[in-house]
């Protein structure tokens, strides 16, 4: 396929190097010019391009930036995407990052709001797990511990592309239903972000509370950005899994979560 990029952090040039390994073509593009990704394209194999022409022709888009930015997204951009060309979104809401999004403070499901933007049905997927375990934790069809990633939109025949795309970079998928039903895998969730498996991830999206789930992702915000950016993000992970009741015998996820609450409170 010829696959686009919207994003060059972490998720979107780790998503570009999976692709091009898998041998499709690769557009990368970011709001400051294709001159600034030069280190990206040698990374990952993508081609950097403007943002003007990164959804030009292509088979599948993917939208990787913070939710903040996708309103300023040019608004020609999907003018040259073939209709039939799915759109994944990976985003998730942030107030403090993003700043107040009313709508989403309202109770608007993440997604559905950017689709609202874009004016295009999207995908949502690749939004519940850290680039580390995207980076390094894929693993063949069938392994024990394979990482499973819930998949949500309203276009059956792109969901099932997105899906088997998965299965190609080493994750099962599992087709969480609706994108009105993703808020079950957004930040403050038990799915956020714990690499599940298979058999954990349909249990994790049952238990989700959305009326709760704001105040747990909003905490969680403010403990992250006390973090140093050396903080390793495993440890992030196991965290994650203990808080979602996955773990709890073991005593590295336990050490992890000291580990955490130390470095917030005493960050020097």
């Amino acid at each position: 396929m010829k696959i686009g990029i919207i994003g060059a952090g972490n998720i979107g040039s780790a998503l570009a190097g999976y692709f091009h390994k898998l041998q499709h073509t690769v557009l990368i593009a970011n709001s400051r010019g294709p001159e600034t990704l030069s280190k990206v394209a040698q990374e990952t194999g993508a081609t950097p391009v403007n943002i003007s022409g990164v959804a030009k022709g292509v088979d599948l888009l993917v939208i990787a930036i913070p939710m903040k930015n996708v309103p300023s997204l040019p608004n020609d951009l999907l003018a040259n995407l073939p209709v039939a060309s799915p759109i994944i979104d990976t985003g998730n809401y942030y107030p403090l990052r993003d700043g107040h999004i009313t709508e989403m403070d309202k109770g608007m499901v993440e997604s559905e709001w950017t689709s609202h933007i874009l004016g295009r049905p999207v995908i949502k997927a690749f939004n519940n797990i850290v680039a580390d375990s995207l980076l390094h934790k894929g693993l063949p069809k069938g392994s024990k511990n394979r990482i499973a990633l819930p998949v949500s939109g309203d276009d059956v025949r792109a969901k099932q592309l997105v899906i088997s795309l998965l299965d190609q970079m080493g994750f099962d998928a599992m087709d969480a239903g609706p994108l009105s039903e993703s808020w079950h895998y957004q930040p403050g969730t038990p799915a956020y972000c714990p690499d599940p498996t298979i058999r954990q991830l349909p249990s994790l999206l049952k238990r989700a509370n959305r009326d709760k789930a704001p105040a747990s992702r909003d905490q969680a915000a403010k403990m992250m950005a006390k973090l140093p950016a050396d903080f390793p993000p495993q440890e992030l992970v196991r965290v994650a899994r203990l808080s979602a009741g996955l773990d709890i015998l073991k005593p590295r996820s336990w050490i992890a979560l000291l580990r955490l609450v130390f470095t917030v409170l005493w960050p020097f």
